[in-house]
């Protein structure tokens, strides 16, 4: 009875929590809009006219016969050497089966990517993995899949569409680990002490996160998963070799091509770095967010779309520059597609990247000259990228992190 009325008391709580997180978010999304605006309308109008063509073309396309450019023939050994390493590695492991929950690209274009490059990932590996639909049933998949694992977000729009009661009554008959996004109060969200404290009613296994593990065990703020005596692995991003590789065949006709959305924590960023180039250069901007677009180029467009940047355009949240925490998609993306890339000053690149795989540089002026002398200097970009394309292939794929992620799993006893 006790137990009961506590849960109860942090329900009300957690509504009021909710309600306030949802004033502050529409006043963000208010101001970011108002800024985003302002960017949107310094940006080369030849840049939104020419949107819908390009797009149209690049959703046309077939894969093209190779080349005699360096990048797309090391390129295609390189894939082939990594598809041929990773396929069906794990099938003859036994006890584990994940399913993993996938939000829809509508709710969130970025958890959507992430989620299912993870789930391509471990299936490839030859161990069987299904999605959780942002609208199946879990009592259903339950009965239907029987996992050994499940993988979600510690955010109230994922755990608000779990029927946690089912887990519990799966659990009866069948072993279940579930596993939870790490996620901070720094980032936006609720005090972690409280959804540790309900995370322990729902017997939660483990958690997991996107970022770094220099940055999960040196950051302060993550030491109360710790304390609780939580492990939580990291599963950086990474390139997916199954929808990421240099297309041969293709003009890089385009100044730059910049695939990404109108995140408001990067908007500042975007005006201080970006405009100098976007309200100068006619080239490809496209992603979820951006007002002046109808819709966003599908993900498997955009190898064909990176094949004709001279230069891809990269940079980072305010989070990435002042710690170690990560390097987002983009930067392995970009690599693994063979583009030359200019990016900022991410702290973690230097290890994991080799110094004079991109054209790097932590200030807005620099991005520019560097941009224009990529641009003015044909061929330039091409040493840079290979290096880039050896790395990426060779250690930060997503089957690297399917792989290093099961096999934490498998150490830690939770499959």
């Amino acid at each position: 009875m006790l137990l009961l009325l506590y849960l109860d008391f942090i329900d009300i709580r957690n509504s009021k929590d909710r309600a306030m997180r949802f004033i502050n978010r529409g006043l963000r999304f208010a101001q970011s809009r108002l800024r985003l605006r302002s960017f949107e309308s310094k940006i080369h109008p030849g840049t939104w006219k020419d949107h819908d063509s390009i797009l149209d073309w690049a959703m046309t396309q077939v894969e093209h016969s190779l080349d005699d450019s360096p990048i797309v023939r090391r390129g295609h050994e390189l894939r082939e050497s990594v598809l041929s390493e990773f396929r069906n590695k794990y099938y003859s492991l036994e006890g584990i089966r994940i399913l993993i929950h996938v939000p829809s690209k509508e709710k969130s274009p970025g958890g959507y990517s992430l989620f299912s490059n993870l789930m391509d990932s471990i299936g490839y590996l030859g161990i069987p993995c299904e999605k959780l639909g942002w609208e199946e049933s879990i009592s259903e998949k339950l009965t239907s899949f029987r996992p050994t694992i499940f993988l979600t977000s510690d955010n109230d729009i994922y755990l608000d569409r779990i029927d946690w009661p089912a887990i519990r009554r799966y659990r009866v008959s069948y072993p279940l680990r579930v596993g939870l996004t790490a996620s901070i109060a720094a980032y936006g969200n609720t005090p972690l002490e409280q959804r540790l404290r309900w995370a322990k009613t729902q017997r939660i296994d483990f958690y997991y996160s996107f970022r770094s593990p220099e940055y999960l065990y040196n950051r302060e703020d993550y030491k109360p998963f710790f304390s609780e005596g939580y492990q939580v692995y990291s599963v950086e991003f990474g390139a997916n070799p199954l929808h990421y590789f240099p297309v041969g065949g293709i003009n890089q006709d385009l100044p730059y091509v910049f695939l990404a959305s109108s995140n408001p924590d990067k908007q500042q960023r975007y005006t201080d770095w970006l405009t100098p180039i976007f309200s100068t250069y006619h080239g490809f901007l496209d992603g979820p967010g951006w007002t002046k677009l109808k819709y966003s180029a599908p993900s498997n467009t955009h190898r064909f779309l990176y094949a004709r940047a001279k230069v891809g355009i990269n940079l980072h949240i305010d989070d990435s520059i002042n710690w170690a925490s990560e390097l987002n998609e983009r930067t392995y993306i970009l690599a693994a597609c063979g583009v030359p890339q200019l990016i900022d000053n991410p702290r973690l690149l230097g290890d994991r990247f080799s110094f004079g795989a991109m054209f790097q540089t932590d200030s807005p002026a620099e991005y520019y000259d560097i941009f224009r002398y990529i641009i003015e200097s044909p061929g330039v970009g091409e040493g840079r990228a290979l290096i880039a394309l050896e790395e990426v292939y060779t250690k930060h794929t997503t089957f690297h992190r399917a792989e290093t992620f099961v096999n934490q799993l498998m150490e830690n006893g939770k499959c």
